[in-house]
């Protein structure tokens, strides 16, 4: 990765694929850092040495300054940072000055839309921090949980399962398992904006259940339990699609139980199940333009890819992104042509974990390599740079991310997914014109309405 930043991680000098590192949990030395120098789910607590990255705070817990929405009610975010300003701006005329934080994707954004694209960065802000149950998990599984079955799978508690992570699978298996919503119920516009400006609409209504993020301190969430997560979405629109409706069964381990899913195809008003679901398959109410792997950057079984871990960086990504999510901003004025409009934006330069991923011999996908950026301090995937199978660089994605009080955690807001070739972009899980945003963590969900039956039942 050519000036991709500064490797300052213990295995930032070695790859690691999944062929050849050991399942291993850390030593209780090791695991003595959680909550020390390393915060409880593993990020590096002090700032860097410039203070261009400053200490990790953890001030508020379940709690954001200005938002006083009643819990569970679906309101739009408030910005407890809205009277900041860019520290910095970056243009295609400065880029080459900073181009050792920033990716391949950000610097191909600029290449492509000089005289628009532009990265508003602000000053770090590492105020929020996760409930007490969540450190004294992420600590248990620091000494406990494994990679098993090849990465397939892992065991252990329900959630952050490798603190210290030591290969590629150990970082995808936080991706895949933050600590997150428990129940999310939300209508989420779908944008697909051409080069010339026009837009196709897209809609979509997303139920999940993620039982191990269960806030009842009380319970103890273990893979055993077989399912982490489960969601039926439903298709609002384009009309040509409007009721279909998927349902898919996530698993702990993608070996022993693979990931199970059915469809409701209004058109034969019947309940099929969907084999080999996920991977580049479309993703419904996407009009084809994304696949169903791409929903918060990657998702599912891990197995067409050989995984590799660069290290740990310092790269310059979305984050505390409150502003674009904010009711007052309109659609019009968000969706400007090429890329969304980069005033809404906030960037800060914080620490990620790099892991890529190169199609397996054998195996095909959409994306012959993908490059995932993860943020230290919760362990979501906020920027992808993902290329075709000739190796060129295709796709520049990123989701904005925010800490959500109704979850003591942070959320995947709007998402966009930049296509280089055709000067388009997708904008994803829009909600500023909906009359609610996500609504998190209200419960009144359990396995029972994520069945076949109950499938077939909504489709009458």
């Amino acid at each position: 990765m050519s000036k991709q930043g500064v490797v300052i991680s213990l295995a930032a000098a070695i790859s690691m694929t999944i062929a050849g590192w050991a399942n291993a949990a850390v030593s209780p030395e090791e695991a003595a850092h959680l909550g020390q120098d390393l915060t409880c789910v593993g990020a590096e607590r002090a700032g860097n040495a410039d203070g261009s990255i400053p200490e990790f705070k953890g001030l508020y817990v379940g709690k954001v300054p200005g938002w006083d929405a009643a819990p569970h009610s679906g309101a739009h975010p408030i910005d407890p940072f809205a009277a900041d300003q860019p520290i910095m701006v970056i243009t295609a005329a400065n880029m080459a000055e900073h181009a050792d934080k920033l990716t391949d994707g950000q610097q191909a954004m600029f290449k492509r839309y000089p005289d628009t694209y532009k990265i508003n960065v602000y000053e770090g802000r590492r105020e929020f921090a996760y409930p007490e149950v969540v450190c004294e998990r992420a600590k248990w599984n620091a000494l406990n949980a494994e990679v098993v079955d090849d990465g397939f799978g892992y065991t252990g508690l329900g959630y952050v399962p490798f603190p210290i992570p030591k290969s590629a699978m150990e970082v995808l298996w936080n991706h895949q398992l933050p600590f997150r919503a428990w129940t999310q119920d939300e209508i989420r516009d779908i944008a697909s904006v051409t080069s010339s400006g026009s837009i196709g609409w897209g809609r979509s209504h997303g139920r999940c259940l993620a039982p191990p993020m269960n806030p009842d301190p009380n319970l103890r969430p273990h893979t055993d339990d077989g399912v982490s997560a489960y969601c039926t979405t439903e298709v609002l629109l384009p009309l040509r699609e409007r009721g279909n409706t998927s349902l898919n069964h996530e698993p702990y381990n993608y070996r022993t139980a693979a990931r199970t899913a059915w469809s409701y195809n209004t058109g034969t008003r019947r309940v099929r199940l969907a084999p080999g679901y996920g991977y580049d398959q479309p993703l419904g109410g996407s009009n084809g333009l994304m696949t169903i792997d791409e929903d918060r950057l990657f998702n599912g079984a891990p197995d067409r890819y050989d995984w590799t871990l660069v290290g740990k960086q310092e790269v310059i990504i979305p984050a505390n992104a409150y502003k674009v999510h904010g009711k007052d901003v309109s659609y019009k004025d968000l969706l400007t042509i090429n890329h969304p409009n980069p005033e809404f934006l906030r960037y800060e330069l914080r620490r990620v974990w790099v892991i890529e991923a190169n199609v397996k011999p054998g195996s095909r996908h959409l994306y012959g390599k993908r490059r995932l950026f993860i943020d230290e301090d919760n362990w979501h995937a906020v920027m992808a740079d993902n290329y075709d199978s000739r190796g060129d660089l295709w796709k520049h994605a990123i989701i904005n991310y925010y800490y959500h009080p109704d979850t003591s955690a942070w959320q995947a807001g709007t998402s966009f997914f930049h296509d280089l070739n055709s000067g388009g972009y997708i904008g994803y899980t829009l909600a500023n014109e909906r009359e609610r945003a996500a609504i998190l963590n209200k419960g009144e969900m359990d396995p029972s309405q994520f069945t076949p039956d109950r499938l077939r039942a909504m489709g009458r």
